[in-house]
């Protein structure tokens, strides 16, 4: 029950991926770079245009307690965008149906309230199971982890494996977080 209003509250850290053999032969050997996207607009977004860098992959929604991370991802990026970090938001409505929008009015939210310049990917499912973005595939089954509310923030390393998940509750601005970063941007790509 506890753990049930912890994960509704958006305070929980992650749900615990399980590891899938169809899925461990699928992704054996591959980095985020090999996984198929496609940008907010549904064009292809190749992932290997940020070899090299680091990334942060966050799941997000316009109708989240959270939401006003935004301005926080949106400070993230171009704080350290020159230094090799990129930021990359997943539009999902797989939490509290917190994002409704189409694709238009995801971007015009985005652009209007945060001033967000950072990519977008498509709509996508964040959870286990049928339909789930390939992304998340990939990331659940490097660490064990998918988020458990809107605004969970991956962080990849310069090799395309993810390094940690930090839970909705933590911000984008918190000496943990940027410490992360930082340690991720001091190894050599």
């Amino acid at each position: 029950m506890i753990r049930t209003l912890l994960l509704a509250l958006g305070i929980g850290c992650a749900q615990t991926a399980v590891p899938d053999p169809a899925l461990i032969e699928k992704w054996k050997d591959k980095s985020m770079y090999s996984v198929e996207t496609k940008d907010l607009d549904g064009k292809k977004l190749d992932l290997a245009q940020f070899k090299g860098k680091v990334v942060v992959i966050v799941n997000v929604a316009s109708k989240c307690g959270y939401t006003p991370q935004y301005a926080e991802l949106q400070q993230l990026y171009d704080d350290f965008k020159s230094k090799g970090v990129v930021v990359i938001g997943v539009p999902s409505n797989d939490f509290g149906a917190q994002e409704p929008g189409t694709p238009q009015e995801i971007q015009s939210f985005c652009s209007k309230n945060y001033g967000v310049t950072f990519p977008m990917l498509e709509k996508s499912k964040t959870k286990a199971g049928a339909g789930q973005s390939p992304l998340y595939e990939f990331l659940a089954l490097r660490t064990g982890k998918l988020p458990a509310w809107n605004f969970s923030k991956y962080v990849i390393g310069r090799d395309g494996q993810p390094i940690e998940l930090f839970a909705s509750a933590i911000k984008p601005s918190s000496a943990e977080f940027r410490k992360c970063i930082e340690s991720a941007l001091a190894v050599a790509p």
